[in-house]
């Protein structure tokens, strides 16, 4: 449904997209996850047709984007990073807006955005720019389905909405997907990787790996431990001179370290208890994606 082959761009000496490749699957929900400044939103701008490419070619369902891009635009919907509907305009004046520019009407394809609409319902009077973040994004994702596109192309929609609203959007994302919608998804939140189907993971414009969310995490080849003390920082700098040591990362209250496969609790507990580190909890967990998108930034790509 949409095939990446080699696709490159450049501003000037900033390589933004370094000859990247991966396919989508028609009906698949497919991630593409990675840190702000990855070439995320470059890439999405490419397939939207609203730039083109430096190098090689995007093919969304058999149309080219820079030879077919009048056809691109009718079957695609897209929801850009930032909110870019008319704050002037009420939610049932956008909805109209959108549905008139591609020749349809509300009524018409009112099925495809019905659960999602019905949460707008009761701020159909609104101005946009009057909407909370969870319901602006909620008329985004309206306006994105109002002309019954083949493919949906969201770029961090879910940056800046509350957890809950996140939540939500990513059930609806389930929902469309069961009436066979082609989505590709673009997040710097690793844990909505588990959301997808499968996630190419990016970084300096660069793909870094592509597989499932569970194959991913599966990858990992080294022993990671999970330690909790009363100083992270403190815990990070003794461990500098753990000779076990692969990597060592602060992972929000806790640090995770990767050692060998062969190292035990007791020689980790030996070495922070003989630098005064106060062990709070230490145990070993499996990897997630985010110690996988770690390991692969500092260089180890080769063992995955």
């Amino acid at each position: 449904m949409i095939k990446i082959e080699n696709i490159s761009k450049s501003y000037g000496s900033v390589k933004a997209l370094k000859g990247i490749s991966f396919e989508v699957q028609k009906g698949e929900l497919y991630g593409l996850i990675g840190p702000d400044g990855s070439g995320k939103t470059t890439l999405f701008r490419i397939l939207t047709s609203l730039l083109i490419p430096t190098g090689g070619k995007a093919v969304l369902n058999g149309f080219d984007t820079v030879k077919d891009y009048r056809s691109i635009r009718k079957m695609v919907g897209y929801m850009p990073e930032r909110f870019s509907l008319y704050m002037d305009l009420t939610v049932i004046e956008n909805l109209t807006f959108f549905a008139t520019v591609f020749n349809t009407t509300i009524h018409e394809n009112y099925h495809l955005i019905k659960d999602i609409y019905q949460m707008l319902e009761p701020f159909k009077n609104r101005r946009a720019g009057d909407l909370s973040g969870g319901m602006k994004q909620k008329l985004a994702l309206s306006c994105a389905l109002i002309h019954k596109p083949d493919i949906l192309l969201l770029d961090e929609p879910t940056t800046g909405v509350d957890p809950v609203s996140r939540r939500d959007f990513w059930e609806m994302l389930k929902n469309l997907q069961k009436t066979g919608l082609t989505t590709l998804v673009s997040t710097p939140f690793m844990d909505d990787a588990a959301l997808c189907d499968r996630v190419a993971l990016i970084q300096n414009g660069d793909i870094l790996t592509i597989d499932t969310p569970t194959g991913i995490a599966g990858k990992y080849p080294h022993k990671l431990w999970k330690i909790v003390s009363e100083n992270n920082y403190r815990t990070l700098k003794v461990l500098e001179s753990f000779n076990e040591r692969v990597s060592a990362f602060s992972f929000g209250n806790s640090v995770h370290l990767s050692t060998g496969m062969q190292t035990s609790k007791e020689d980790i507990q030996e070495h922070l208890l003989k630098n005064h580190v106060n062990i709070i909890n230490l145990e070993p967990i499996p990897a997630m994606i985010e110690d996988v998108f770690m390991e692969l930034m500092s260089g180890n790509k080769q063992q995955l």
